[in-house]
């Protein structure tokens, strides 16, 4: 069975109090034989973002000048794209079979790997997956542009500012999405039961000032203690894992008004949740990939992604005096009008804070690798990927797995007495996805005829 991701912070009477969960997003790293980046980690503080992970997986804030060190040396590194990768193209096309090649290439003699396949070749998007019996080939085609490094060290689209795909990110798409049929691909940050019960004894009376305030939302935090960062359904040192639980702590920091909002239009939830509220709010935000559909020809050869996005989801949840959380399966008023609110604004989001984007890619790949999977793709076109399925010496990038959080508290003096925290995760359910909306289409069978791959290259417009 699917589960939602599920987390809990601390609540307060005659105040808002939200929780300060966790991000973690990270620089992106890759080489033929993958690598460790604790080193990374010591010396630039995992800049991005404004949080570090230490060794011992601990959250813990970026010193002020690691994202400014971050973008001058991924500039200084990166390397010169091809004129014809860097002129944006509507029909991008990357050959697996090819691929599988290039990076057999880079194992068995050393070599490291490019750029080129690094950003594979600059796609931004992924809209069709072509099958070629004749050729022995799987084919992935879709938007594509050239790419540079913006001033926080994000490897971004010259034209579209989105964040560029990554290979590392579908690396590990395709080497869990047999594993993802079960229970799909979850974050959660989660108090714990003996943190939950030692906060839902502290009480307090009337507030009279913001000092007071504040000494209740260290008291609170205090009490909760470490928060624990689980994750499910991808290694939790990978690079997908950080973007899933970074762009959920993005999303929270937004809700309970820790941050600006990067886009005009979204307000934090706290800035629309009324004063004259009442009782107790409990809101728990997630996010979740959306389609519309998922088409595919009558042989079973072509498949279009239609209507990609992401969509933020809501439910109220409880926390009951002795310290444990209770689902009730409905929405706030106020809280889905801001998860709508900033499902609207997540393709703008996206943009602006590139996290959210690298989230939308992250949702792609895996269900792109569910597909492939699911309707048995390699099979069908005779081909396989030793190297990049199974090769012990194509390491995917690691990293310092995140596992706990301090609790921090903030608080918003409104008039009455109500309650409000904020949870919630990111939920991937992408079998789901491939099994509910795959449909029959003959259109897509016209686009894979134009599509044919090239040959003696891995990548072409």
């Amino acid at each position: 069975m699917f589960h939602r991701p599920n987390a809990a912070n601390f609540f307060r009477s005659d105040l808002v109090l939200s929780a300060f969960l966790s991000v973690i997003v990270l620089m992106v790293c890759s080489s033929a034989n993958g690598q460790t980046n604790d080193d990374d980690d010591q010396r630039y503080g995992r800049a991005v973002g404004g949080i570090s992970i230490d060794v011992d997986g601990l959250l813990s804030g970026a010193r002020p000048d690691a994202l400014g060190t971050l973008g001058r040396l991924r500039s200084q590194a990166m390397q010169k794209i091809p004129d014809a990768m860097n002129a944006t193209a509507d029909m991008r096309k990357i050959s697996l079979r090819q691929l599988e090649a290039a990076l057999e290439d880079c194992v068995n003699n050393n070599k490291p790997i490019t750029d080129e396949i690094k950003y594979l070749a600059g796609l931004q998007r992924i809209r069709y997956v072509f099958v070629y019996p004749e050729q022995k080939d799987v084919v992935l085609v879709g938007v594509g542009e050239g790419w540079k490094v913006d001033a926080k060290g994000n490897v971004v689209g010259i034209e579209s500012g989105r964040p560029a795909m990554l290979f590392d990110d579908l690396l590990v798409a395709l080497r869990t999405a047999r594993g993802a049929a079960q229970g799909g691909i979850t974050c959660s940050i989660d108090p714990t039961p003996e943190g939950l019960q030692r906060m839902s004894r502290i009480t307090s009376g009337p507030v009279q000032n913001g000092n007071q305030a504040e000494a209740f939302a260290a008291a609170r935090a205090k009490a909760l203690g470490m928060q624990q960062i689980s994750i499910h359904g991808v290694p939790a040192t990978s690079h997908f894992a950080r973007v899933l639980v970074a762009a959920d702590y993005r999303m929270k920091r937004l809700a309970m008004n820790f941050e600006p909002s990067p886009v005009r239009g979204l307000p934090s939830y706290l800035q629309m949740v009324s004063p004259r509220a009442r009782g107790v709010q409990t809101p728990r935000f997630w996010l979740e990939p959306s389609f519309e559909a998922l088409l595919h020809d009558a042989d079973g050869l072509a498949f279009e992604l239609c209507g990609s996005s992401v969509k933020a989801m809501t439910e109220e949840d409880y926390l009951t005096t002795t310290g444990n959380i209770q689902h009730s399966g409905k929405a706030s008023r106020t809280a889905q009008r801001w998860a709508d609110i900033m499902t609207k604004k997540y393709p703008e989001s996206a943009v602006a804070d590139p996290i959210f984007g690298e989230l939308h890619n992250c949702m792609d790949m895996a269900v792109i690798g569910a597909l492939i999977v699911r309707e048995n793709l390699l099979e069908k076109a005779g081909l396989s990927l030793p190297t990049m399925m199974d090769s012990a010496e194509l390491k995917t990038d690691e990293f310092n797995a995140p596992k706990q959080v301090e609790s921090q508290g903030s608080v918003l003096r409104v008039k009455g007495r109500w309650v409000t925290t904020a949870s919630g995760g990111v939920a991937i359910n992408s079998w789901g996805i491939v099994e509910k909306l795959l449909r029959g289409s003959d259109k897509v069978a016209t686009v894979r005829t134009e599509s044919v791959p090239a040959e003696n290259v891995w990548w072409w417009n």
